[in-house]
């Protein structure tokens, strides 16, 4: 008996007696096969002082092409982004300024600077404010300061009302930061892609992992938390690891029906790591035993739909043509037309980076044109109610030569992992 037969009938056994332990005691049985496993983020480099200071000046050209003075930002991926700072939001406000020109500003609790300086990785004056204080009054106090008051401040997409409200009432004009921030952001630097790429080698390496190790009567939660620790084992941080199974795939964030793994039952997985992080994306859909006729069809079906997603995102076509491609496809299979079902009830990619999701977006109206560095997911399921859904998914990033994958998407029902 080999070792993971071994490991293998102590898992199932563990499942029948202790029905409460749950995947817990699934991971546990796999212990010896997770130590073969080593740590692939050995050497990583994470993003530098150089490339910040290319990213605010990059941002502060942006402003002066805009007519922006400032760009205020919360807590989040693109706080982290420019100044390194990873925060949690609450009703007290920190945020960051860049300015058009000069040094950003972080603006904090009195109480909170300290801990707020602990990642801080760029040069940046600290102003703070106190209880009784309005935060926003010392955002404004700072760019009267440095006489961009008359100018209007740009407000990354994400920043709460409060915050926008509080500016106005200090006298400043808003206006959207996305020429900014999304100039910046959504084109990644070789230091990036480089994080995504390890994120991504990882993800496919716990595939591999806990793909040979799927059995008969697994719960999702099961397989999801052996996807977990592979990913943890070798250096990623766990995003998400969702695992839907027969009709629930159907569905593509699954239902609250639970579903065990069966013989003949579809299984998709949709995993996700960070490292320093950068993300990953990709989905895998396989079934545990005989595919039949029909998922066979369908596999095959989405496994060209990824390569007519990747043909279309050419430099300089629209984001939004890659998902007509898609849709265009599939109608000659006779799913659809458009979202409806049988066939593709949501956009063919998103952006990724620093977020899972994050702009643009590959879907039908969608004009920001593909350009070096952008990356995304391609994803292009096919989803029958009441049977089965297939979704392969695969992030690539545009070069001057067009498009690249992260992931090398499978060619087979047989072998899916890729």
């Amino acid at each position: 008996m080999t070792a993971w037969a071994t490991t293998r009938r102590n898992l199932l056994g563990t499942m029948a007696m202790l029905p409460l332990l749950g995947a817990p005691g699934v991971v546990r049985a796999a212990e010896p096969d997770l130590a073969q496993l080593q740590d692939m983020t050995v050497g990583a480099r994470p993003i530098g002082p150089k490339e910040r200071e290319v990213r605010l000046a990059r941002a502060q050209a942006l402003m002066k092409a805009a007519g922006i003075g400032a760009v205020l930002i919360e807590p989040g991926a693109s706080l982290v982004y420019f100044t390194g700072i990873r925060w949690g939001r609450s009703e007290r406000l920190t945020a960051a300024i860049l300015p058009m020109e000069g040094e950003p500003c972080i603006v904090t609790p009195f109480f909170e600077e300290p801990r707020t300086r602990e990642t801080l990785a760029i040069p940046a004056e600290v102003r703070v404010w106190q209880e009784d204080e309005d935060p926003l009054k010392i955002v404004a106090g700072f760019l009267k300061d440095r006489k961009l008051a008359g100018l209007p401040v740009g407000i990354e997409e994400t920043v709460r009302y409060f915050a926008v409200d509080g500016l106005q009432k200090n006298g400043l004009r808003v206006t959207s930061a996305n020429p900014v921030v999304r100039g910046c952001r959504m084109i990644k630097s070789p230091a990036e892609l480089a994080l995504m790429q390890l994120a991504t080698d990882i993800t496919i390496t716990a595939y591999r992992f806990v793909y040979a190790r799927v059995e008969t009567g697994m719960r999702q939660r099961d397989v999801s938390a052996l996807m977990d620790a592979a990913t943890r084992r070798l250096g990623g941080d766990p995003e998400f690891s969702m695992v839907l199974v027969g009709e629930g795939a159907a569905y593509p964030h699954g239902t609250r029906t639970p579903s065990p793994v069966s013989d003949g039952a579809i299984v998709l997985m949709d995993c996700g790591c960070n490292v320093m992080g950068y993300q990953s994306d990709v989905s895998r859909t396989f079934v545990h035993g005989t595919a039949s006729t029909e998922q066979r069809k369908v596999w095959d079906a989405v496994a060209k739909g990824q390569q007519v997603a990747f043909a279309a995102a050419r430099l300089g076509a629209p984001a939004g043509s890659v998902d007509d491609a898609v849709r265009g496809y599939y109608a000659s299979l006779g799913y659809g037309p458009d979202y409806k079902l049988p066939g593709l009830s949501h956009r063919t990619g998103h952006g990724i980076g620093l977020d899972g999701h994050e702009p643009v977006n590959l879907v039908r109206g969608e004009k920001t044109l593909l350009a070096p560095g952008m990356c995304f997911s391609n994803e292009p399921g096919i989803y029958i109610p009441g049977s089965f859904g297939v979704r392969l998914e695969d992030c690539f990033h545009m070069t001057e030569a067009g498009p690249k994958w992260f992931s090398a998407p499978p060619v087979s029902i047989d072998q899916p992992i890729g």
